[in-house]
């Protein structure tokens, strides 16, 4: 029996638009998904606690047939079981084992489909956790290779490396297609999240980006314009120019809107954190619901979201500078 963890993530900026080779700089922060895998003779069995943040569990036997039978969105729980499948199925090519069957056990720190990262974080610390059980250790770069294939896989091809690379190695990245590489000396940044206890179907959202993309010159400018903020961004990451920081996330939320991926909760939880002092707020993440995050020192932004109507939760995280790891 193994157990290994690994963080989630906001972004600063540069979601959807990462999908078409932009820049983005996602941030690891300090809630985390625990796997814990241990080997049976064959099949696979999942038991999954706490993947929103009510909770719910998910138990069932991965032969294509087994559905759990839950109260929670239909959608959400199928992507969930695909991406366990999926990072099961990398398991197994890894470590040249194409019959080795897992019981699974899942806790998460991290709302599921809010675009905090739950699914990149889940399939990332099952992907170390299982092949350690079986006696290989992977790199954190392997991992985040062998995760963005799962994230691949269940998204149609529409995934990038954002996510599952930001997750494996921890920190502050910058992802450019192919391009993953941490970014240094960022220190930690004041993050304030709100959650509207909703979440957004990744696969859709990305879907109607897409189509407007090509349907629309003033869309591919827009996503353009997306990457630009990164880039722009870049150069004032590492600095104590919050406030630069800030006006830059405010545009990405803006461009972000532009493209249909905002929806009101998460417009009315961004604009209750501006009002409040927050010198940047955006969402994070695919969108239309779930997660916002907001630059504030004080706790303004922090009290302000907990009063705003919409607001499931807001709490503060801090950077986490370490990725994927054994527990």
């Amino acid at each position: 029996m193994v157990t290994s963890s690994a963080p989630g993530k906001v972004y600063l900026f540069g979601e959807h638009a990462v999908v078409y080779g932009e820049p983005a700089v996602p941030c690891a922060i300090e809630r985390r998904a625990r796997v814990t895998a241990t080997e049976r003779e064959d099949g696979l069995r999942v038991h999954a606690d706490d993947l929103k943040l009510d909770g719910f569990t998910v138990e069932y036997d991965g032969d294509g047939d087994t559905r759990p039978d839950v109260e929670a969105e239909r959608p959400l729980v199928e992507a969930a079981m695909g991406y366990v499948n999926e990072a099961v199925s990398q398991v197994r090519e890894a470590t040249g084992t194409p019959e080795a069957g897992f019981e699974i056990q899942i806790e998460s720190d991290i709302p599921l489909g809010a675009g905090l990262g739950s699914s990149a974080a889940v399939v990332v610390a099952a992907i170390d956790a299982a092949t350690r059980e079986l006696g290989v250790e992977l790199t954190p770069r392997e991992i985040a290779d062998r995760a963005y294939r799962v994230e691949s896989a269940v998204q149609d091809g529409q995934a990038s490396r954002a996510d599952t690379f930001c997750s494996a190695v921890g920190g502050a990245v910058r992802v450019e297609g192919d391009d993953c590489r941490t970014l240094d000396g960022i220190g930690n940044l004041p993050f304030v999240i709100g959650f509207d206890g909703g979440a957004g179907d990744t696969g859709a959202l990305v879907a109607g980006v897409r189509r407007l993309r090509e349907e629309h010159d003033f869309a591919a400018d827009t996503v353009r314009a997306i990457g630009d903020v990164v880039r722009e961004g870049e150069n004032v990451l590492g600095t104590d120019d919050y406030e630069s920081l800030g006006e830059l996330m405010n545009f990405n939320h803006g461009l972000l809107s532009a493209l249909g991926v905002s929806s009101r909760s998460l417009d009315t939880m961004v604009w209750a954190a501006r009002d409040a002092g927050a010198v940047g707020a955006k969402l994070t993440g695919a969108g239309g619901g779930g997660c916002i995050v907001a630059l504030d020192e004080g706790d303004d932004a922090l009290t302000a979201l907990k009063y705003t109507p919409g607001c499931e939760d807001a709490f503060r995280a801090e950077l986490d500078t370490e990725g994927v790891r054994r527990e």
